[in-house]
C-alpha cells in the first residue's frame, strides 16, 4: 500500500508484472483537449528543432482535431534539433580549436564536457519538470544552452571554450527532457512512441548535420567558432514559438517554496559529483597523470567516496524523504524498468561509439577532410533515423517492446565483430555496410524506452520514468566517450610508441599525433612512417570496437529476458 504521502506526489512502489499500476483512462480530461490545432503543430515544430540542435531526437488523437495536433508536435519536434546537432557537432572542430586554442591535454573535454554536464544535471531537472511549469522550464533551458553556445564561440582559451559546453550541456539536456515531457503529457501512450520516434528522428539529423557542419565550418573562413554560434540565429528564428506559442503544464499547484521541499537537493548534489568526478578521472587517466600516481588514485578514491556515500544517502534518505529521492530507487523493484535502463545504456554506448569512431578513422586512413569522413557517416546515420521511425510506428501497433531489442543485439553483435576486424586497408564498402547492420541494431530500439516506461509507471511519476531512461541513454553515451577515448589516447600512445621504437620522436609528438592534429608524424616526407602510424591508429581503433559486441550481447540479454507481454496502449494522455 503506497502511504498518503507517496500517493499525493504520485510515486510509490511499482509491482513486478503490473502493466497499468494505474488506470489512466480514469482522466477525464487530455491537457491537449481545448488547444487549437494550430498551437500543437507549431508546438512540435519548436520540440522538432531543438532536438535537432541537442544531437546525439499517431493514431488515436483526443477530441481535438489531428491537424493541429501534428502542427504543434512538429514544432516540439524541431526545437529537438538543436541538441543533437551540438552533441556532435564537436566530433569535427577538435583539430581546428587545438590549432586556434592549444592546451592538447584538454582536448577531450571538448568532446566530453557537453554530455558529461547533461548526465549530472538529468536526475534533477526530471524532478523539476514533475513539479514546476514545463514552459518556463524549457523556456530556461533553451537560454542557458545558447548561452554556453555563445561563450563556445568566443572562447579566448580552451578552459572558457570548456565552460561553454558544459553550460551548453546543462541546458541541452533540459531541453531533451522537457521535449519528452511534452510528449508523454500531450499525447496519448499510443501515440507517444511515434513522437518519441520524431524526437530520435531530429536527434538523429542534428547528429548527421553535426560533423557536417563543424567540418564545413573549420576549413572555411568563418573558422570552428561559427560552428557554436550557428545556434544562436537558429533558436531566434524560433523564439516567437517558444515564447508565445508553447502551452503551460504543471501536476502540482503547490507554493513556490513547497516545491524546492520537494527536490532532494543533497542528492542531487552527490548524483552529480558522482558522474563528474568519474569523467574528470577516466578522461585525464593516463595523459594527464599516469594511473598509477597518486592523483589517480586519489580521485578514484573520491569518487568511490562519492558513490558510497551517495547510495547511502538515497537507500536511508539522509536529509531527505523516501519519496522526494532524487533517485527513483522504487523503479529498481521492477525488472522491465531495469532491463529498459540496461539496454538503453547498451545502445547509447554501441551508437555513440560508431558515430565518433567512424569518421575518425576514415581520417586517419585515408586522409579525408573533416567533412569528407562525416559524408562517411551517412549510412548509419540515415539508417539509424529510418529504423528509428520503424521502430516508433511498430511498437503502438504490435504492442511488443521485447523483440526490438532482440533483433537489435543481435545486429549490433554481428556489426561490432565485423568491425573488429578492421584494419587500416579494409574498403570503405565494407565499412558502409558494416555501418548499417549497427545501424538497424541501434535504431530500432533506440527511443522504445521512453514509451514503455511511461506506461508501466503512475501518472505522477511520468516525469521521473523519463529522467531515469534519460540517464541511462545521456550517461552512456557520457560514459562510454569517455572511455573510448581514454582508450584512444593510451592504447593509441602505446602502440604508436612500440611501433617507433626505433625513431627518435618525443612523447609530444605521438600524442598530438592521436589528437588529428599536424605532427611530425604524419607530416613526415618518409611514407614508411606514414603507414606505420595509420596501421597503429587503426589497430587502435578497431580495438575499441570490442566495446560494441560487449553492448550488443548486453541488449540481446536484456531483450530475451524482458517479459513476452503486450502493452495495451489505448489510453489518453496524462
Amino acid at each position: 500500500m503506497l502511504s498518503k504521502v507517496e500517493e499525493s506526489i504520485g510515486l510509490g512502489s511499482v509491482e513486478e508484472g503490473s502493466e497499468q499500476p494505474v488506470d489512466d483512462n480514469a482522466i477525464t480530461k487530455s491537457p491537449r483537449q481545448d488547444m487549437p490545432t494550430w498551437r500543437w503543430v507549431m508546438t512540435l515544430m519548436g520540440i522538432c528543432f531543438g532536438t535537432l540542435l541537442y544531437g546525439n531526437l499517431f493514431s488515436q488523437s483526443r477530441p481535438s482535431p489531428l491537424p493541429s495536433y501534428l502542427f504543434i508536435c512538429l514544432a516540439e519536434l524541431t526545437e529537438n534539433l538543436m541538441p543533437g546537432l551540438d552533441t556532435t557537432i564537436a566530433a569535427d572542430v577538435q583539430a581546428s580549436v587545438y590549432e586556434t586554442l592549444g592546451d592538447i591535454e584538454n582536448l577531450a573535454w571538448v568532446g566530453v564536457g557537453f554530455p558529461m554536464a547533461s548526465v549530472a544535471v538529468i536526475l534533477l531537472q526530471g524532478r523539476a519538470y514533475g513539479l514546476f511549469d514545463v514552459k518556463p522550464l524549457m523556456l530556461s533551458s533553451i537560454v542557458i544552452f545558447e548561452a554556453g553556445s555563445a561563450l563556445c564561440g568566443a572562447a579566448p582559451t580552451s578552459d572558457a571554450l570548456i565552460v561553454g559546453r558544459v553550460i551548453a550541456g546543462i541546458g541541452g539536456s533540459g531541453m531533451y527532457l522537457g521535449a519528452l515531457t511534452y510528449i508523454s503529457v500531450f499525447s496519448t501512450k499510443r501515440e507517444t512512441p511515434v513522437y518519441n520516434a520524431l524526437i530520435g528522428l531530429f536527434w538523429g539529423i542534428g547528429a548527421i548535420l553535426g560533423p557536417v557542419i563543424g567540418g564545413a565550418f573549420s576549413a572555411s573562413a568563418a573558422t570552428w567558432r561559427w560552428a557554436f554560434y550557428i545556434n544562436l540565429p537558429l533558436a531566434a528564428l524560433f523564439a516567437p514559438i517558444y515564447l508565445f506559442i508553447f502551452p503551460s503544464f504543471q501536476r502540482k499547484n503547490l507554493l513556490l517554496v513547497e516545491k524546492l521541499r520537494e527536490i532532494d537537493w543533497v542528492g542531487a548534489v552527490l548524483n552529480g559529483g558522482v558522474f563528474v568526478l568519474f569523467m574528470i578521472v577516466v578522461t585525464f587517466g593516463g595523459s594527464t597523470f599516469q594511473w598509477t600516481s597518486g592523483s589517480a588514485i586519489g580521485l578514484w578514491v573520491v569518487w568511490g567516496t562519492c558513490l558510497i556515500v551517495f547510495v547511502l544517502q538515497q537507500y536511508l534518505s539522509i536529509l531527505t524523504t523516501p519519496e522526494r529521492r532524487i533517485f527513483p530507487l522504487h523503479f529498481l523493484k521492477s525488472r522491465v524498468l531495469v532491463l529498459l535502463y540496461v539496454t538503453t545504456a547498451a545502445v547509447a554506448a554501441a551508437n555513440s561509439i560508431a558515430l565518433y569512431y567512424v569518421p575518425l578513422f576514415f581520417q586517419f586512413t585515408r586522409g579525408d577532410t573533416a567533412l569528407q569522413a562525416a559524408v562517411r557517416l551517412l549510412p548509419l546515420i540515415v539508417v539509424f533515423i529510418f529504423c528509428i521511425m520503424v521502430g516508433g510506428a511498430l511498437l503502438p501497433i504490435t504492442g511488443l517492446y521485447g523483440i526490438f531489442y532482440i533483433i537489435g543485439g543481435a545486429l549490433v553483435i554481428v556489426g561490432g565483430a565485423l568491425m573488429f576486424t578492421i584494419d587500416a586497408g579494409t574498403s570503405a564498402g565494407k565499412i558502409y555496410g558494416y555501418e548499417v547492420l549497427l545501424a538497424i541494431g541501434t535504431g530500432l530500439p533506440f527511443q522504445s524506452a521512453y514509451a514503455v516506461a511511461a506506461s508501466k509507471v503512475r501518472v505522477g511519476d511520468r516525469a521521473n520514468a523519463i529522467g531515469f531512461i534519460n540517464v541511462a541513454q545521456i550517461g552512456s553515451i557520457a560514459i562510454s566517450l569517455a572511455i573510448a577515448g581514454s582508450l584512444f589516447q593510451n592504447l593509441g600512445f602505446d602502440l604508436l610508441k612500440a611501433a617507433f621504437a626505433d625513431y627518435s620522436f618525443s612523447d609530444d609528438s605521438i600524442r598530438s599525433a592521436l589528437s588529428g592534429t599536424a605532427s611530425p608524424i604524419f607530416t613526415s616526407a618518409d611514407p614508411e612512417v606514414v603507414a606505420i602510424a595509420v596501421s597503429s591508429v587503426a589497430e587502435t581503433i578497431r580495438r575499441i570496437f570490442g566495446a560494441t559486441i560487449a553492448a550488443g550481447a548486453v541488449l540481446l540479454i536484456g531483450g530475451v529476458l524482458m517479459p513476452w507481454e503486450k502493452l495495451d496502449l489505448e489510453v489518453v494522455a496524462g
